[in-house]
């Protein structure tokens, strides 16, 4: 079993990680896509994308 681990738990978001949030959600990319280029986890990504009120793409 591979599990990822993220090195940056429960850190602060930075402005430009929420920029880029943002940009990646208005693309419509994937959670598990965003989570992977913010070097985020998924469960990060959702929380914060929640506060924000941003929609982010449910990928099948």
């Amino acid at each position: 079993m591979m599990t990822e681990r993220f090195e940056r738990h429960r850190q602060p978001w930075r402005p430009d990680e929420i920029q880029k949030l943002h940009q990646l959600a208005k693309k419509g990319m994937a959670l598990k896509a965003i989570a992977k280029a913010l070097t985020r986890s998924e469960e990060s990504i959702k929380t914060r994308a929640k506060e924000d009120g941003l929609a982010i793409a449910k990928l099948r």
